[in-house]
């Protein structure tokens, strides 16, 4: 049986380098995701401050409007004083307006430590806004170099799948639906190069029958570990050609096996 190992090394090749491109694709939508992630929390710090401005804002305008009532009830109490008929009556007056003062006192000392933090506030808003600018655009670049990255990408994977295809009717039936057979099992790899009579994958040393069998390569050994095809990578040297001789009468050296 003539077994085509060139053609199913060759096809392995390019299963892996697909399988490797297509790794490569399906982190790229993570990637985008978590770059997305990160410019979303540049506006949150931005937004989150401008809410905490927002906030501060609204309790000062509250504490200002408590400042007015107040201001409006200790105005009624001096207006009573002219009024009151008796000293007891115009003692309670002063004391109710002694206590307003000093309400009025402590919300002002409240919406003054407000401003100040409205100062630390606006200043948060600034550098938050400046980050975002710095970091989104860092972020932006990255996104569409990893959008550009991924067309090279799907480039080369039709190119490698227009490969394959062109490769796929040079093998035999028996020999692709044996090699998709066991891939299927093996996560993509169908086949293992002996190396120092040893499975190159599992590590489980052949038999030498089966190496005897592998090294004549009239038909497909499998391991007995793994069940991958095995076969045997000769080296460089052996595939090289040789140079031609000048002498016809040279004796050439038998190579070694």
């Amino acid at each position: 049986m003539d077994i085509s190992f060139d053609k199913l090394i060759q096809l392995q090749e390019i299963d892996s380098e697909i399988a490797a491109v297509n790794a490569l694709l399906e982190a790229i939508p993570l990637k985008i995701k978590a770059i997305d992630a990160e410019i979303k929390a540049t506006e949150a710090i931005v937004t989150g401050a401008k809410e905490r401005l927002a906030s501060n804002q609204k309790k000062r305008r509250e504490l200002e409007s408590e400042v007015k009532g107040i201001r409006e009830q200790t105005a009624k109490y001096k207006r009573q004083l002219n009024d009151v008929k008796t000293n007891k009556e115009y003692a309670s007056l002063l004391k109710e307006i002694e206590e307003t003062d000093h309400k009025i006192g402590k919300i002002e000392e409240e919406i003054l430590n407000e401003m100040i933090a409205a100062d630390d506030i606006e200043k948060d808003i600034k550098s938050a806004l400046k980050k975002q600018g710095e970091e989104e655009g860092k972020l932006k670049a990255e996104h569409a170099r990893i959008l550009a990255e991924q067309k090279d990408i799907e480039k080369k994977k039709s190119l490698l799948e227009k490969d394959r295809g062109v490769l796929l009717p040079r093998i035999s039936p028996d020999q692709l639906t044996m090699y998709q057979r066991i891939a299927k099992k093996t996560a993509g790899v169908a086949l293992s190069p002996v190396t120092d009579d040893f499975c190159s994958i599992c590590q489980l040393r052949v038999r030498p029958q089966m190496l005897d069998d592998l090294w004549a390569m009239k038909e497909i050994i499998t391991c007995e570990a793994c069940g991958r095809i095995l076969y045997h990578r000769k080296p460089a040297a052996e595939n090289a050609p040789e140079e031609p001789v000048d002498d016809p009468n040279r004796k050439l050296d038998s190579p070694s096996d």
